[in-house]
């Protein structure tokens, strides 16, 4: 599986990655998510979060929603597991504010994305359920051909008077 680099702004707090459509790509995204947050000093606990939001967004991605098409239009003949037919964007950014967005496009799938009522049994449904309860925020954005699914918390605790404490 090969993930690429997606450029970003100079300076930019932001981090952007395009990775196959399919499930494997969810490990080297978290990966890449808990060490660049690691490396901003945030909070083990908002660090955790994160990448949890960023496993459920990405695993409904592959699961229920079609790639963006690929950049290389020879890719579909290339064997073997990096020959995928198209990917899906990942990226993250620190805002000024102190919320960490999260986003994952896609091609769109059938239908809008919605958390679901699982019953007990149920051996899936509940991710964007658990995106609810984590993020401060989360929706969905449409555009021609994609599909963004975002979600934001707070990178940092809140102390008196609205400052931010970066200790964990």
């Amino acid at each position: 599986m090969v993930a690429r680099a997606v450029p970003v702004q100079a300076g930019s707090t932001s981090s952007a990655m395009a990775v196959p459509h399919g499930p494997a790509s969810v490990s080297t995204a978290r990966r890449r998510l808990r060490s660049d947050l690691g490396d901003r000093s945030i909070p083990d606990a908002v660090i955790d979060d994160a990448v949890l939001i960023l496993s459920e967004l990405l695993s409904n991605s592959c699961r229920h929603a079609r790639p963006l098409p690929a950049d290389d239009p020879d890719a579909a003949d290339r064997s073997g597991d990096d020959a995928e037919a198209g990917t899906v964007l990942v990226s993250w950014r620190m805002r000024g504010d102190g919320l960490l967005t999260l986003e994952v496009t896609d091609g769109g799938a059938t239908t809008r994305p919605v958390p679901a009522s699982p019953s007990v049994t149920a051996h899936g449904g509940r991710g964007l359920s658990i995106v609810g309860k984590l993020a401060r925020d989360w929706g969905v954005r449409h555009a021609p051909g994609q599909v963004t699914v975002w979600a934001e918390l707070p990178a940092f605790e809140q102390v008196a008077g609205g400052r931010e404490r970066r200790s964990a």
